[in-house]
């Protein structure tokens, strides 16, 4: 079912606050736990940031082709082991912070910019059976920053639970990510 004109025009506002709310959740962040993982499995802060970043990339490349390219297929990735790739608690946070808000900015003004026609838009995911419209990547990538941002804010939480005692986890296992569909599971940030 498309989606309504006020309905769009919330998710694209929620879309292009999503920074903003990271930023938020990352101001309760104590500086000594940013890279402490809540449990074996369950990526820190610091990852989360990171992977945030590269999903925004990926996301900034989904919208366009879904917009510009006839028939289009999105290839999807392995959240999990680009973090073990990448090393994210090797990368500089500050750098994936402005990535992720500058893609987002850019990304943003493209939405509030888009005619009817283009909502109709529509690709192959490489991880999703049937279609992948422009408006369920809207409703995706509207919903991730927030996901993560309460996932931030769940790690802060088990953290003070726990005394400040940090994980014994010391590498990062599978679904240790917040999903974020299409690259499945579909649903709610672990």
């Amino acid at each position: 079912m498309a989606m309504s004109g006020s309905d769009r025009s919330r998710r694209i506002d929620q879309y292009a606050q999503g920074p903003e709310r990271l930023r938020q959740a990352l101001n309760r962040v104590p500086d000594g736990i940013v890279k402490w993982r809540p449990a074996p499995g369950k990526w820190s802060v610091h990852e989360i940031v990171c992977h945030a970043a590269d999903s925004e990339v990926n996301a900034y490349a989904r919208l366009r082709y879904l917009l510009a390219e006839k028939e289009p297929v999105i290839v999807g990735y392995d959240q999990d082991e680009w973090a073990r790739t990448f090393d994210y608690h090797a990368l500089p946070l500050e750098p994936s912070l402005a990535v992720l808000e500058a893609v987002r900015g850019s990304t943003a003004t493209l939405l509030q910019r888009l005619t009817g026609d283009a909502w109709t838009k529509k690709g192959r995911h490489t991880q999703k059976e049937g279609e992948y419209t422009v408006e369920e990547w809207l409703k995706i990538y509207a919903d991730h920053l927030e996901g993560h941002a309460g996932q931030i804010d769940r790690n802060v939480d088990a953290w003070q639970k726990g005394g400040g005692r940090p994980s014994a986890d010391g590498g990062i296992e599978q679904g240790g990510a917040a999903p974020h569909p299409p690259d499945p599971p579909l649903g709610a940030p672990k």
